[in-house]
């Protein structure tokens, strides 16, 4: 093996870790891993690794493109009531039975999903299906992963029905193959719905746990809470002292949130915080509890009398606790709370934030929110208006407004333009991204979309990881590293298995490799990564590489072990108060499913 060989497995090897751990985010380690095979092949001067030419290449590559395109119509399929419509249907099946609305919606969505990118749908029906669930006596865990799933499945049958298929068809055609049709991977996609959607609705209630989000937990009261700014009277008690120490400590339902000092919040644990004459406290009052509204008091809020000789109201505001997720694109992804002055600009406190199974409450102005977020919030009625109309958070509690009526005209012409990808895509009148360019073009004319809002449209994350695994694949071709590891894949097997067993042993192989690697990478890396061993894996044993190529399609969309394998999954994660192994639960036998099924069907469909 040559060094180069030895460098591309250790990119590989790092880059595989970093999407594990994330110690930074995934979109920096594939821009990260470009950056430095750039830099080596420029200064080492080596033929053996792509160029700089070659490698600014991935730029032009059809498959970004396509994708960046769809992102734009799904956003205004969106934007122009389209998705509401199917939101307007469902709302209307609160009367069926457990089956038979989990049924209706895991085809809808996966129906919805095969043609719009299914993050927007998902987003789009949380708060519906959280609102149906309250009125069929269901608790959210029961529905909420299934619509995660049903997404999923929706995308498993068009090639512009999840990013991966667009990008597998990108490198499978620059290999010098025919691109992945229009509804060429329905023949496996199809009988992905019908089998997941069986298990899901005769399994479903029994694998799914019943829990519920801790804002469905509290009363309508416990909900309510009065935003009470005081501060501390000259000679007070509470000066040189913690307001714990000063007797905020012994009412249960008071808490302190935060300490406001010359008009800059006090960082740190504001339970130890020493105060001094003139600092302004931002307290959370509960008033059922309080004995002063309990007496009758016209005034909106008091508090006690022992208190209100030391700290003085300025004002007070009657609350609501709530739970919202970062929404994709919100302009706050990867800040902290003081760095975009959060309360003072949507006037929310932040009480904490749910992250991948952990509920972080310590320290929260420290941390760097993501997408996916779940967050704990408390806010005047005004304020969760405000923060509901602002699209950076989706609010779980109550179901999306629209901004304006929609237009009949500008859906007619969403749908229409849709509608002409597909078919212009199907019947090869001209490839897909001259198309989804042309639809992008006819959306912004139209005013169906604002170029400022389809440019904020595009998740300039997944197209990251997608430039730079492309490169990291690019240079896996180059250096012989790709069929290095498909001639060991190979021999792993010759001694094994009889020769007419051998095709499909190794389209197993791939599958549960890529979908391991979907499981905790991303699956658009996972992708790009395992295309080009599956192409050499081919070359190699005089195969068709197309079977081997929508193994690696199926299995990369078909992530349902983990919380972190698929986005969709990430937003259902906190929004329905689950546990990383309830994904596992019933997903691995999802996985098993998916996996017998193809590895079965998809040698009969693409012999090989």
């Amino acid at each position: 093996m040559t060094w180069e060989i030895y460098f591309v497995f250790f990119l590989l090897g790092i880059s595989i870790y970093s999407f594990i751990h994330e110690r930074i985010s995934p979109d920096l380690t594939a821009l990260s891993i470009f950056g430095i095979l750039v830099i080596v092949s420029v200064l080492t001067g080596t033929n053996s690794l792509p160029s700089l030419e070659a490698s600014l290449s991935v730029f032009a590559h059809p498959a970004p493109v396509t994708i960046a395109g769809m992102f734009i119509v799904s956003a205004a399929l969106e934007k122009t009531g389209v998705i509401d419509s199917i939101t307007a249907y469902m709302s209307n099946l609160s009367k069926l039975s457990y089956k038979r609305f989990l049924f209706i919606m895991i085809i809808g969505v996966a129906g919805a999903s095969a043609f719009i990118n299914n993050t927007p749908v998902v987003i789009v029906l949380l708060p519906v299906i959280l609102t149906l669930a309250k009125s069929m006596n269901i608790a959210s865990s029961k529905l909420l992963i299934p619509l995660s799933y049903a997404s999923i499945l929706g995308g498993t049958c068009t090639l512009i029905g999840t990013s991966t298929n667009l990008l597998a068809s990108g490198i499978l055609t620059q290999a010098g193959y025919k691109p992945i049709g229009m509804f060429e991977l329905a023949s496996i996609g199809v009988p992905l719905v019908l089998a997941g959607t069986a298990f899901l609705v005769f399994f479903g209630n029994r694998l799914l746990p019943n829990r519920e989000t801790l804002t469905a937990i509290l009363s309508e009261d416990e909900r309510r809470e009065f935003i009470t700014e005081v501060f501390v009277r000259p000679g007070s008690k509470f000066i040189g002292s913690n307001g714990k120490d000063g007797g905020l400590g012994q009412y249960r339902h008071i808490r302190l949130i935060e300490v406001i000092r010359n008009g800059v919040v006090i960082k740190g644990d504001v339970n130890q915080c020493k105060l001094l004459s003139g600092d302004r406290l931002l307290l959370a009052c509960r008033p059922s509890q309080i004995e002063n509204a309990k007496n009758g008091s016209n005034s909106p809020f008091e508090l006690p009398s022992d208190l209100s000789e030391h700290l003085s109201v300025i004002s007070s505001s009657e609350g609501l606790i709530i739970e919202g997720i970062v929404a994709p694109q919100a302009g706050f992804i990867g800040k902290k709370l003081e760095e975009i002055n959060f309360r003072q600009q949507y006037r929310m406190v932040l009480l904490a934030i749910h992250r991948k199974g952990v509920n972080l409450r310590d320290k929260l102005n420290e941390v760097r929110l993501e997408e996916g977020d779940t967050l704990l919030l408390m806010g005047s009625n005004n304020a969760v208006e405000n923060l509901e109309s602002s699209n950076e958070i989706i609010i779980l509690d109550s179901v999306r407004k629209s901004k304006s009526p929609p237009s009949r005209i500008k859906q007619i012409v969403a749908l229409t333009t849709i509608l002409s990808i597909v078919l212009l895509a199907s019947f090869k009148i001209i490839p897909i991204v001259a198309a989804v360019i042309f639809g992008v073009s006819i959306l912004l004319i139209s005013r169906c979309l604002e170029p400022n809002e389809a440019y904020h449209s595009i998740e300039w994350s997944i197209l990251s990881i997608i430039f730079g695994m492309l490169a990291l694949g690019q240079a896996m071709t180059t250096t012989g590293a790709s069929n290095l590891i498909a001639e060991g894949l190979a021999n792993s097997i010759f001694p094994i298995f009889p020769e007419h067993l051998k095709p499909f042993i190794l389209l197993a192989l791939i599958y549960l490799i890529t979908s391991t690697f979907t499981e905790f990478l991303s699956n658009n890396a996972a992708v790009a990564l395992m295309i080009p061993i599956a192409l050499s894996l081919a070359i190699t044993l005089g195969l068709d590489p197309r079977p081997f190529v929508i193994a690696t399609c199926i299995a990369s969309s078909a992530s349902f072990a983990t919380p972190i394998g698929y986005q969709t999954n990430t937003y259902v994660y906190g929004a329905g108060g689950y546990r990383f192994t309830d994904f596992t639960k019933i997903g691995l036998p999802l996985n098993l499913i998916c996996f017998t099924l193809s590895v079965i069907i998809i040698p009969i469909i693409w012999k090989f």
